[in-house]
C-alpha cells in the first residue's frame, strides 16, 4: 500500500498528526521506534494548561483548548480530562507582584483568560492548601488528563480512520529520492511524498539523518506517585517561587512533578531517577500541602523528552527540505498542544501552511546554530 505521509514518532503529537491527516483521507503509516506512549506521551503530568504559558504559544494553547473540551467527539473517549481549573499560586508579596506583572502583560496582548483570586478565593477553592500562601492566578477552564490514556486513544482513532501503525520499527535512514521520502527500518523501507519528524528526544538525529540542522538537547521530568487518599483537591497547583505541579486523581493517589530532572540515557531508551532532585519536588509538595507529611510515595518515573534552546517548540516546514514536517521540541510542556498542533501539521502537509498560530516556532530560527543531541 503506498502511503501520502510517513509519521516518524508514535507519541501524542504523532497519533495527533495521524488522526488529523487520515481524517483528510491521506494515507498515514505511523513508525514508532519503541511502543506508542512509551516515553513523555506516556509518562508526563497531563497538565492540559493555557496558564503560565510562554507568551509565544498563549495563541496556540488558548485556541487547543476547544479541541479538549470537545475531545470525546474527536477521539471517542473523555481521556480522564476534568476542567477543575489550574492554579499558580503566591506566598508573599513580591510573588503575587510578579502574577499581577505576570496578567498584565497578557492583557496587553488581548488574553484575559488568567485571573488573579485573593487568599480569601484561593481557600475557598483548595481549603488545604497552605495558610502562608497570600493569592493565585487561575485560569478555570484548564485542568488535566491521563496522559497515557489520551495517546491510545488518539492512535485508536486514527486506526478506525485507515492510519497505520507500526510499532517496533526504528528509523536507521532518511533519504530524498525523485521526489520521495525513502524511509529505511530494520523491516525494510517505505516511500511517501512527505514525513513528519514527531520523535520527541531523538527528533534532532531524525533532523540530521534527513539533512536540518536544529540543536536539541534531552530533558528528563520526574515525577512522583503517592498512595491514596481520601479527596480533598480538586484543581492542578502550580506555585510562582517553587517547581511544582500537584494533583489528585480520581483514584486518591496525588502526582507530584514541576520539571525536577532525572539522568536521561537516549541510546538506552532509559533514565535514571536522580534521588535529590526528587526530593525537591516532594519538598515543595510539602511546604504548599503540609498534610502530605508521611503519605507514602509508591513510586517514581520518567519521560525523555527534547529540549530547544528557547524552551518551545519546532512545528514547521523543514526550511531547507521539500515534503518534511518538523513537530517536536516541546520541552517538558507539549500535552495540551497534542490534539491542536496534529491539525497544523495536517494543513502544513496538505496545504503547505495553516492559519493557526504557529510562527514563533519555524524550523529556520536554527539554521545557524550547532546540532546538540
Amino acid at each position: 500500500m503506498p502511503f501520502d505521509v510517513i509519521i516518524i514518532g508514535g507519541g501524542l503529537h504523532g497519533a495527533s498528526a495521524a488522526l488529523h491527516l487520515a481524517l483528510r483521507r491521506q494515507r498515514v503509516l505511523v513508525l514508532e521506534k519503541s511502543m506508542v506512549g512509551r516515553h513523555a506521551s506516556g509518562a508526563n503530568a497531563g497538565g492540559v494548561r493555557t496558564l503560565g504559558r510562554d507568551l509565544a504559544e498563549v495563541p496556540l494553547a488558548v485556541a487547543g483548548m476547544e479541541l479538549w473540551h470537545g475531545i470525546a467527539s474527536l477521539v471517542g473517549d473523555d481521556c480522564g480530562f476534568h476542567a477543575h481549573g489550574q492554579l499558580k499560586v503566591a506566598e508573599s508579596a513580591a510573588e503575587m507582584q510578579a502574577l499581577e506583572a505576570r496578567q498584565a502583560s497578557l492583557q496587553a496582548l488581548g488574553f484575559q483568560h488568567e485571573e488573579l483570586i485573593d487568599r480569601d478565593e484561593l481557600f475557598r477553592l483548595v481549603p488545604s492548601i497552605s495558610r502562608a500562601c497570600v493569592g493565585a492566578l487561575i485560569v478555570r477552564n484548564d485542568g488535566a488528563a491521563n496522559p497515557y490514556r489520551t495517546t491510545l486513544a488518539f492512535r485508536a482513532r486514527a486506526q478506525v480512520h485507515g492510519a497505520v501503525f507500526r510499532e517496533g520499527a526504528e528509523v536507521t535512514r532518511l533519504e530524498r529520492l525523485e521526489g520521495l521520502w525513502r524511509v529505511t527500518t530494520p523491516n525494510g523501507c517505505e516511500d511517501a511524498p512527505f514525513i513528519v519528524n514527531s520523535a520527541g528526544a531523538w527528533a534532532g538525529r531524525m533532523a540530521a539523518m534527513a539533512g536540518d540542522t536544529i540543536p536539541i538537547t534531552t530533558r528528563c521530568s520526574m515525577m512522583i506517585v503517592t498512595e491514596r487518599l481520601p479527596h480533598f483537591l480538586e484543581p492542578v497547583i502550580g506555585s510562582q517561587g517553587r517547581k511544582l505541579s500537584f494533583k489528585q486523581s480520581d483514584q486518591g493517589s496525588v502526582l507530584i512533578g514541576g520539571g525536577h530532572q532525572g539522568h536521561p540515557d537516549l541510546d538506552g531508551e532509559s533514565y535514571a531517577i536522580n534521588t535529590r532532585n526528587l526530593a525537591l519536588g516532594a519538598a515543595a509538595a510539602l511546604a504548599l500541602f503540609p498534610q502530605m507529611t508521611g503519605v507514602r510515595i509508591v513510586r517514581s518515573w520518567a519521560g525523555l523528552e527534547a529540549q530547544t534552546p528557547d524552551n518551545i517548540p519546532v512545528i514547521s516546514l523543514s526550511p531547507r527540505l521539500p515534503g518534511l514536517v518538523h513537530s517536536f521540541g516541546y520541552s517538558g510542556h507539549g500535552f495540551q498542544l497534542g490534539p491542536i498542533v496534529g491539525s497544523a501539521v495536517a494543513d502544513l502537509v496538505t496545504h503547505g501552511s495553516t492559519n493557526l498560530p504557529i510562527g514563533p516556532f519555524s524550523a529556520a530560527r536554527f539554521q545557524d546554530q550547532e546540532l546538540a543531541i
